[in-house]
């Protein structure tokens, strides 16, 4: 069990410092280590993770607290939640201080820059991924187009297309 608590430290740790750009770059990332490398979960287990995180604050934290639960129980969970979160605290708590002076650095500005269509991609990617090996009807692909529609031209939180999609999955099957 100490070796597995090391091992799940050592992976939040490690996906805690490439935490930025918002969660959703991560995806691909967590799914290759919680389904396919360490098989935490299975490829359900981490989609519905992922569906049922977005109803939380920090939903790709809450995704960590749930695998490092299943990976090593209530000390896994404890483990993986403060193990994604030290490297940004701390990279916060240096780059707070100077991000003023910081942004104002050329090669900073310019990485930033060239970050930003690398984390969009990534974002497709992920979507491509996560949509090809879970849609399998007609019915999900119409939950899909309503649910981006929603989202692209109203205002409506997350939390109630989420809940709504749940709900028409109920009622349906």
């Amino acid at each position: 069990m100490i070796a597995s608590l090391l091992t799940i430290a050592w992976i939040y740790l490690r996906i805690g410092l490439i935490f930025f750009g918002g969660g959703y770059v991560l995806i691909p990332l967590l799914n290759h280590i919680m389904v396919e490398q360490y098989q935490w979960l299975t490829l359900r287990q981490f989609l519905d993770g992922l569906a049922l995180s977005q109803l939380t604050p920090g939903p790709l934290a809450m995704l960590a607290t749930f695998t490092g639960f299943r990976a090593g129980g209530f000390p896994g969970a404890l483990i993986a939640t403060v193990c994604i979160f030290i490297p940004c605290v701390a990279l916060m708590l240096i780059v707070g201080r100077n991000y003023e002076r910081l942004k104002r650095i050329d090669i900073i500005s310019s990485t930033l820059d060239g970050l930003l269509p690398a984390v969009v991609g990534l974002v497709a990617a992920a979507a491509w991924n996560l949509g090809g090996s879970s849609l399998a009807s007609v019915k999900e692909f119409v939950v899909l187009a309503v649910g981006f529609a929603i989202f692209k031209w109203t205002k409506v939180t997350p939390m109630f297309v989420i809940l709504g999609a749940g709900l028409v999955g109920l009622l349906i099957n």
